[in-house]
């Protein structure tokens, strides 16, 4: 992929927090994420979203709920930044699911990295140049795993707490907004250095 990546998460990052909410009516950006999305995007950055979906597991929702989902995050991005999506990744899964063939343990519920690398490998994503976006630790896991640069939106979502070998982020910031002005001052950092 020619231009460089940013993961965000969805809920509590990317859009505001409404648990199990498939109603494309009801999602709505996270306060700061327009400005930071217009920002990074004007950078030349490109969105992927990466998502838990444990509702199908649960049975709260289909997996077909998901497809206007990403019709809507589509509409946000490029309402507020004239940017497309560039896809949306997300695991149904949930050990304790009550759909038998959702409920197993898998590689891509985050914190493990499965929806990033296989974002990586379907669309030539260079993993060390890109970011993980996300507001709580299970995001930072998944992103510090697959090898990305990684921010937690500090927006008091993240409860648990729990340490980790990966469960530190790079960065920690207060909204979307935050974050890009992070990101884009580490490309100038990087580039005043290899000058």
């Amino acid at each position: 992929m020619k231009h460089p990546i940013v993961f965000l998460d969805k809920d509590g990052t990317l859009v505001k927090d409404e648990p199990y909410n498939v109603d494309p009516e009801k999602i709505a950006l996270a306060a700061g994420a327009a400005q930071g999305l217009r920002r990074l995007y004007e950078a030349g950055y490109r969105f992927i979203v990466v998502s838990n979906q444990s509702g199908v597991a649960r049975g709260f929702f289909s997996e077909e709920a998901l497809g206007p989902v990403e019709t809507r995050l589509d509409e946000l991005l490029r309402l507020s930044a004239g940017a497309a999506l560039e896809a949306f990744y997300y695991c149904p899964h949930h050990p304790e699911g009550s759909i038998a063939r959702y409920a197993v343990e898998c590689g891509c519920r985050k914190p493990k990295p499965g929806l990033l690398l296989r974002a990586a490998v379907e669309r030539g994503i260079r993993l060390e140049d890109a970011w993980m976006i996300g507001d709580i630790l299970d995001d930072i896991e998944a992103g510090n795993r697959a090898g990305c640069r990684t921010i937690l939106i500090q927006n008091g979502n993240e409860t648990e707490w729990l340490d980790g070998s990966y469960r530190s982020p790079d960065f920690y910031a207060g909204s979307l907004d935050e974050a890009a002005e992070i990101i884009l001052a580490e490309v100038e950092v990087k580039s005043r250095s290899a000058a």
